[in-house]
Order: structure tokens, then C-alpha cells, then sequence
């Protein structure tokens, strides 16, 4: 073993890797010449994550209490220090690693720069250990490890009182730490000869063929004499711990006929690995990739069992539903199901716990689409295949899977924007891969309605909002960005219960300051024309001055008149003529307005219930409620009026 000695005990989770360990204690002991920064990397299925968890073992109090320290070299193990910031990066965007940072040591920075800011500025070093870079991302085709890697890693890495350890994929290794002054940091490869350590593959596959660590009890796993010579064969040809693990899955999952002398099918690949235990199996290496392709193409955590059939149908291009009702001992070493409990969040029941298959490794999808003679094409067929799984073309009722990650299969496929065309998938998706996935787009591909999700999607996002209140902010944004039939869609074919109906948007350069409800009376017999003043920067077209600015003719504030209920602005109408509420009406009108600096909440007067809550990714700058309670809205933007409907607490945009 490469940096051991016999006199000591090896670290229990990893098994050996002596050099490794020794570097990173030296880094968390910032000992004299120890890198600040460490860049953990190696091929995928190298043991890097089995490294850093049995490292980080070492950094947490609770589990440095369960580890036979004294057993251990000593130089392997860190001195005890307050626990790193350990924020994984799996499923996560770049931003949303940083603002765990951010949280952790408690920083008040409103924005990027200001994080980096405060870090630098700190008395005292800080240490950060950010594990799973490679499974950045809430949607796998954005490349969200390259931004987390050039948006957030590397600044951190430039940043003196940051000491900075990150499991990075080998292509973004050296550009983390490009343009660092010398000694500042440190490449750990895995695969290279300084670091690898092949006895620990060896211990590996003994220990995981031992029935006392849990294997069944076979002929050659109860004979000790046997067991040990079969493990160190596959240490020895498998290349990588994860070679190891499928090398000993392939053989516990299917035993029969198994001879341990027999060398030939222990594999030296990953690759190999699936091609021989399929040929064990009596069936062709293209059926067991074939079943495994759609677990491969997967987003998230993995594909609902009961899909399984009908995407791996669609990838193959002929019916699979036979060979996986009699596969799982061809598939079962190379994936791993996934119990995932119900949110609850939805109304339809849709969202209730179940069963998500995915592959063991993400080196396993690596070898699978490497396989494949069109990724882009595969992906396609998976994204029609789950179109066709919509019950009714209703995304309500569609499957969570299906609704929430379909984009991620359509962005891969070079398809989203022809899907980004219906307003059910904007209200009904999980707003975070939807997002992600639309962001990945340029702009200047994506439709209207998609330009206006993707401007919405913050807001989506920040509130963690259900269905009913992603379509209220979607129908307000719809009709401010003059797409009237969106907004009616959403209203009319959904069936959710919208807290309010947008009844207009008005775009003004400069927004608006100020704002008041009132009425025009009409003429003789006529009834009076609800009305909305805005006060708005003198030269808007169709503004009039006011107050003293009106009678001096000097440049001051202006107004525009426009209906409160019917769009459109009343260029002739007289503001001397125009009637705002009585303090006496108001007080009687059966609902309230309260502002905050981003929020408007409107309540019943009854019982003090909020009604509907607004907030705004740009701060309201004026409001007004009608007695008949029509909300008037200005910000930086314009201004927009919405019928509010007194029923259940809301939020909307």
C-alpha cells in the first residue's frame, strides 16, 4: 500500500489511501507548506467521494469518536477543529452552493460580489469542502459543474482567508486553480501512480465478498482461503473501487455457474463489466445497455419504475417490456432504486411516494451514452415518450417525473423551446429544473411565453410556490408582457382558483410614483367611469402636468388617466373632475391594503385574514385599494390593476 506502514491500522470506510489522507490532513492542518487549496479529483469511480466522506469523518466530532484513532498513523488524521462548511453540490446551481457558504458563516451580503467581499474581510481563515461537484445541477445538459466551477470555486479559491478543498471532475481541475500564485494550491489525482493505492482494491473486494459485512453465505464466500484469492483477482483487474463494487455485485446478484478460478469474467472496466455479465447471463451486451439507457439519459435521482418499460421501449425502438419483466438479475448489479416519500404538495395525489430506479454511478450513464450512436436522438424519443404519457394532455394530472423533468430531456435533445408553448407545464413543473433548463437556452431562441417564464422563474422559485400560486404569477406577467391569451389560458383551462384576475398592465418608462383609485362622473343619467391616476415623469406621451408644474408651465410631476377596470388610457378626461374614495368608504369597504418594501397584502376587514400577498423582483413604488377592491399597482416598471378574489390566503406577482 503506497505510503503505509505495517504498524498501523488503515482508516475503516476507506481501507488505505495513506498518501491521500496525509495531504488532506496537512491541508486542514494548514501545516508549513500544506496548499491552502485542494483540488480532489480522478476518472469517475475512482473512490474520490469514498475518500473525502471517510475524510470528513475525520472533521466531524461525532463520528472522530466512532474511529480507532490511536490505531491509526498519525499523520492521516487532522488535528480537531470546528466542523468545515460542507455544502454538497449535488442537484444544486452554482448560486445556490454559494448562498449555503453565505449561510453558514452567517455573511449579510445582499449579492455576488458582496459574498466575496465579506470572506475577505474576515479576521480568520475559514474552511469550505464542497463534495459531488460533478452532480451540480438540477438539470445534467445545463452544465451547471463548469459554472459552479468558474462562477463560485474558483473566486473562492482567489480568496486568501478561504481554505478551500472541492471534488472536482478532471476537466475542470486545472482550471480551478489556473492563475493561482505558486504553492497556493494542489491537485490530488487519484489515478496518478503517487496517489493510487491498488492494495485498497484488493481489501475492497475482500471485505465486500465476507458474509460478516453482509454478502450471502456461498461456497466461495464462506471459505476464507477461497474468498481471499477471489477478491484479490478482482482488486487486482478491476481497475477502480467501483470496478470493484460491480464486479462483486455481478457475481453475488447471479452465483450460479460461477467458478472463482475462473478469471475470465472478472471485468477491468466498467465497460466490461456490463458486457460480461451479460454474456454470463446467456444474453447480448446491446439488451442489458439497452435496458440501462433510459436510467442513463435520467434526470434527478431517476426514472418512476413504472416508466422503465415504456422509455427503454422508446430508446431501443422495438418493445423491451419482456426482457425487463425477466431482467432484474441482468440489470440488478448496475441499478439502484430510490424510495422517495410524497411532498404532499399537490392536490391530485399525484405526488404520493414512490419508486425511482437510477444506475448505480454516474461513471455507469458515462459508459451507456458513450454507447449510444445519437444521444440527441435517444433523448428525443424519451421526450415524446413522456409527452404521450400525459394523461389528456393535462400536466396536472401527469405523472411528477414526467412534468417536472421533461424539460431537461427536451433541452438535451435540442428541443425546449418547441415545447416551452403551454402554460400548463409553466404553472404545473417544479419551477427549479424548469428554470434551469430554460435558462440553458438563449434567449433569442426561446418564444414569447417562454421569455416571460424565464423572467417569472425567479420569483417562482424564491416563494417555493404550489400550482395555484405559479399561475397567479404567471397570469399577471402574462398580460404585462402583452400576451393576453396566456393569461386567459391560465384563468379558463387549468381549474385552479386564481386569488385574483389581472385586469390591465401599463408599461411606463421612468414607472410610476404614485397612484389613486377614483371615478369620473359621467354625463346627466350616466353612471360614473372607475378610474386609475398615475403620476408619472413629466413627457410621458399622453401625461399632463400637475400641481404647480400645470398652472407655471415648469417641468414637474405628470399624470396619466386610466380606466380601472377596462384598459386603456382617457386622454380627454378632467382630473379636477375626478372623485377619489371618502376615508369614510374605505373604512367600510370589506377589504384592507398593507406595503411593505417588496410586499402587498390585502385582508379581510372581518376577521384579518390576508386574502392575497404580492411581491415583486422590482420594489413597489406606489398602491391603492378600491372599495369595491380592485388592487392598483405601480413600480419601477408601470403600473397594473388586478380584481381581487376574497377567497384563501394567496401570493402573487
Amino acid at each position: 500500500m503506497t505510503g503505509s506502514t505495517e504498524d498501523y491500522a488503515p482508516h475503516p470506510h476507506i481501507g488505505g489511501r495513506t498518501a491521500a489522507l496525509r495531504a488532506l490532513a496537512a491541508w486542514r492542518a494548514a501545516a508549513p507548506g500544506a496548499p491552502r487549496v485542494v483540488v480532489l479529483t480522478g476518472d469517475a469511480g475512482s473512490g474520490r467521494s469514498r475518500l473525502l466522506t471517510g475524510f470528513l469523518m475525520l472533521c466531524e466530532p461525532e463520528y472522530r469518536k466512532q474511529l480507532p484513532l490511536d490505531a491509526m498513523d498519525p499523520s492521516t488524521v487532522p488535528p480537531e477543529l470546528p466542523p468545515p462548511a460542507v455544502p454538497s453540490a449535488e442537484g444544486l446551481s452554482a448560486a445556490q452552493v454559494l448562498w449555503l457558504i453565505a449561510d453558514h458563516f452567517g455573511l449579510r451580503a445582499a449579492g455576488v460580489e458582496g459574498v466575496y467581499a465579506e470572506l475577505a474581510a474576515l479576521d480568520e481563515p475559514v474552511t469550505v469542502v464542497v463534495p459531488d461537484v460533478d452532480r451540480a445541477g438540477p438539470v445534467r445538459a445545463a452544465d451547471e459543474p463548469a459554472r459552479l466551477v468558474r462562477e463560485v470555486l474558483a473566486p473562492l479559491a482567489a480568496t486568501g482567508t478561504v481554505r478551500l478543498m472541492a471534488e472536482v471532475p478532471r476537466p475542470l481541475a486545472a482550471e480551478l486553480v489556473e492563475g493561482l500564485p505558486p504553492g497556493t494550491a494542489q491537485i490530488i489525482d487519484l489515478d496518478e501512480p503517487e496517489w493510487a493505492d491498488p492494495d485498497v482494491l484488493v481489501r475492497f473486494a475482500q471485505a465486500a465478498l465476507n458474509p460478516e459485512f453482509g454478502a450471502p453465505e456461498l461456497p466461495f464466500t464462506v471459505d476464507p482461503a477461497v474468498r481471499l484469492a477471489l477478491g484479490a483477482a478482482i482488486g487486482r483487474r478491476a481497475g477502480s473501487p467501483l470496478g470493484v463494487q460491480l464486479a462483486v455485485n455481478c457475481i453475488l446478484m447471479a452465483p450460479e455457474g460461477f467458478d472463482p478460478a475462473d478469471e475470465r469474467f472478472l471485468p477491468t472496466s466498467v465497460g466490461a463489466a456490463l458486457d460480461l455479465h451479460a454474456r454470463r447471463l446467456g444474453t447480448d451486451s446491446q439488451t442489458l445497455r439497452m435496458l440501462l439507457a433510459p436510467l442513463a439519459l435520467a434526470e434527478a435521482e431517476g426514472i418512476p419504475v413504472q416508466l422503465w418499460a415504456r422509455l427503454a421501449s422508446a430508446v431501443a425502438g422495438h418493445d423491451m417490456s419482456p426482457a425487463i419483466a425477466g431482467g432484474m438479475l441482468l440489470a440488478g448489479p448496475f441499478v439502484q432504486p430510490v424510495e422517495v416519500p410524497g411532498s404532499g404538495a399537490e392536490s391530485d395525489g399525484a405526488d404520493e411516494g414512490r419508486t425511482l430506479l437510477r444506475l448505480l454511478h454516474p461513471a455507469l450513464a458515462e459508459e451507456i451514452r458513450a454507447g449510444l450512436p445519437n444521444v440527441a436522438a435517444a433523448q428525443t424519443q424519451i421526450a415524446m415518450s413522456l409527452l404521450e404519457a400525459v394523461p389528456e394532455q393535462d400536466w396536472g394530472k401527469a405523472d411528477p417525473y414526467v412534468r417536472d423533468h421533461i424539460a431537461g430531456h427536451t433541452l438535451e435533445a435540442g428541443l425546449l423551446p418547441q415545447l416551452l408553448t403551454d402554460p400548463g407545464l409553466f404553472v404545473h413543473a417544479d419551477p427549479v429544473p424548469l428554470r434551469a433548463a430554460v435558462e440553458a437556452v438563449p434567449l433569442e431562441q426561446l418564444g414569447a411565453p417562454a421569455r416571460t417564464y424565464r423572467r417569472t422563474a425567479p420569483l417562482l422559485t424564491r416563494t417555493q410556490a404550489p400550482a395555484e400560486l405559479r399561475a397567479a404569477f404567471l397570469e399577471t406577467a402574462f398580460v404585462e408582457d402583452g400576451l393576453p391569451e396566456y393569461a386567459e389560458a391560465i384563468r379558463e383551462r387549468l381549474g385552479l382558483e386564481l386569488p385574483w384576475q389581472t385586469l390591465w398592465s401599463l408599461p411606463v418608462n421612468g414607472g410610476v410614483s404614485a397612484v389613486t383609485v377614483g371615478s369620473l362622473p359621467g354625463a346627466e343619467g350616466a353612471g360614473a367611469t372607475p378610474v386609475a391616476v398615475l403620476v408619472v415623469p413629466p413627457g410621458t406621451p399622453g401625461a399632463r402636468p400637475v400641481g404647480a408644474g400645470a398652472e407655471t408651465g415648469e417641468s414637474g410631476p405628470a399624470a396619466l388617466v386610466h380606466g380601472l377596470v377596462q384598459p386603456g388610457l382617457l386622454d380627454d378626461a378632467d382630473l379636477d373632475r375626478i372623485v377619489r374614495p371618502s376615508e369614510e368608504e374605505r373604512a367600510a369597504a370589506p377589504l384592507g391594503l398593507s406595503r411593505g418594501g417588496d410586499y402587498l397584502r390585502v385582508w379581510n376587514r372581518a376577521d384579518q385574514e390576508v386574502v392575497a400577498a404580492l411581491i415583486s423582483d422590482t420594489p413597489f413604488t406606489a398602491a391603492d385599494l378600491s372599495p369595491d377592491g380592485i388592487l392598483l399597482v405601480a413600480t419601477e416598471r408601470g403600473a397594473k390593476a388586478l380584481r381581487i378574489r376574497a377567497a384563501g390566503a394567496e401570493i402573487a406577482s
